[in-house]
């Protein structure tokens, strides 16, 4: 006979996090990635369009991730004057958030602004 005992909690745990200035909010604002929603929504305003996992906003990010490649030269008068901020520093950032979101689509999306 033995005594077998066995403590499980499940635990938030985060498989992604990423920080990126307000000051990008003006460019990722001119990024329209369909149904009428721009890099902007998906990116600081998910919860405010019924986005809650990160299936919901990876298609996004990648067709956001295309249009900024698609015109550097248009994107990058939206640098910010102070210099917080580029829009090299926005194409890897929606980069990296969209490979997470891809590897991980049923992780919530916790957002802080």
């Amino acid at each position: 006979m033995s005594l077998d005992v066995n403590l499980m909690a499940i635990r938030p745990t985060s498989v992604y996090d990423g920080n990126i200035t307000h000051n990008l909010g003006s460019m990722a604002r001119q990024v329209h990635v369909g149904n009428a929603l721009t890099l902007y929504d998906v990116m600081w305003r998910p919860d405010e369009h019924g986005m809650v996992y990160a299936h919901h906003i990876a298609d996004y990010l990648d067709i956001g991730f295309n249009v900024l490649l698609s015109e550097p030269s248009f994107f990058s008068t939206f640098n910010p004057e102070n210099g917080w901020g580029s829009y090299e520093g926005l194409v890897e950032f929606v980069y990296k958030y969209r490979n997470a979101c891809w590897e991980n689509p049923d992780a919530e999306l916790h957002i802080s602004r």
